[in-house]
């Protein structure tokens, strides 16, 4: 039992030394002012967009406390501030994603010189033609791999860092409001700060699943993109070759070797959409259940009167953005399932 999990961290370890050489040279290159001043400041906006979260928290607290009240003048006074809030939100939406976009250029521009260069010198090219080891469709991994990988890296590590601060902050804002819970065994044992412990065991059992069913798309996505490639391949071949196959009458033979290259295409889709269908069950189901989970575990503080509408909601909120967070393995696996087979293929082709 041991030893397979021995060799999964050795292979996790193997990529991550792999995905470092890949992605460090950007950083320390001639563009690295420019990179790391773009990151920084996407890095600021995603911290703002935390605390403006924060700040609609405590707004849906008032709110609901306002509708419980029939207060109508902080009814539309809360409706003002909610405007300002949406209006600074989308603002700070619309120049993160902005900004993302041009690192990823900048990145996947300085990245396709790199590998362009390379491959073209020393006839690199041509030998790899020859020895074909391991390396097929060098032009789709200049390509489509290298803008897929910019993008999702890019993706990925800012979307993880967001939800971290998220979970840093909305934890200390479901442990004050969720108070404490006692469990009628040997006497009654307390349990402060209930509702962060169910949001964390909630995201651990829905993060499991998904590894556990998920877990084998990684290979599929890069058998895939391989396949793709080489139907493509031969489909080029075609267009090359158009007048000796004319000349010869090869149209049959070209039929049975396209045909052929297109078997793998569509049985490792079948494979795809297999787990695919598994995988976007449970994240239906997850997703679903999460929406009233958490009204459902607070409820009996508000039936009893212990707490107002607005610290109910307040707390389904909070519960939510520390649920939410502690998902993001859920909610992205499928990219990152992409993104591992994007990297593998790059890193294989360097």
């Amino acid at each position: 039992m041991a030893q397979p999990v021995l060799s999964r961290v050795a292979e996790s370890r193997t990529f991550l030394s792999k995905l470092w050489k890949l992605t460090a040279p950007y950083w320390w290159s001639e563009e690295r002012w420019f990179a790391r001043g773009t990151l920084a400041l996407i890095v600021a906006l995603n911290i703002f967009s935390v605390y403006l979260l924060k700040l609609y928290n405590d707004w849906n607290g008032r709110f609901f406390n306002a509708l419980q009240d029939k207060n109508q003048d902080a009814f539309f006074s809360e409706l003002k501030y909610f405007a300002v809030l949406v209006g600074i939100f989308i603002v700070n939406a619309m120049y993160r994603v902005w900004l993302r976009q041009l690192l990823s250029i900048r990145w996947r521009q300085w990245l396709t010189t790199q590998y362009a260069g390379t491959w073209l010198e020393g006839r690199t090219y041509y030998r790899m033609e020859l020895t074909n080891h391991g390396t097929d469709n060098p032009e789709q991994r200049i390509e489509q791999d290298i803008a897929a990988f910019t993008t999702s890296t890019l993706v990925i590590s800012l979307t993880l860092l967001a939800e971290v601060m998220s979970i840093v902050t909305f934890t200390v804002i479901l442990w004050q409001l969720s108070g404490s819970i006692t469990i009628p065994i040997s006497g009654g044992i307390q349990i402060p700060g209930y509702m962060m412990w169910v949001a964390i065991g909630y995201a651990a059992v829905g993060s499991w699943l998904t590894y556990a069913i998920g877990k084998p798309l990684s290979r599929i996505n890069f058998d895939q993109e391989r396949y793709n490639a080489d139907f493509r391949y031969r489909l080029m071949r075609v267009r090359e070759n158009a007048e000796s196959i004319a000349l010869y009458e090869g149209e049959a033979d070209e039929k049975r070797r396209l045909a052929h290259s297109f078997s793998f295409i569509y049985a490792n889709y079948r494979r795809l959409m297999t787990y695919t269908k598994r995988l976007n069950g449970l994240n239906a189901f997850y997703s679903q259940v999460a929406s009233i989970f958490p009204l459902v575990v607070a409820s009996p503080g508000y039936f009893a009167g212990t707490i107002p509408l607005g610290v109910l909601m307040q707390t389904a909120n909070a519960f939510g953005q520390v649920q939410g967070s502690l998902s993001w393995f859920v909610d992205q696996f499928q990219n990152l399932a992409e993104w591992k087979a994007v990297g593998d293929r790059l890193t294989t082709f360097t």
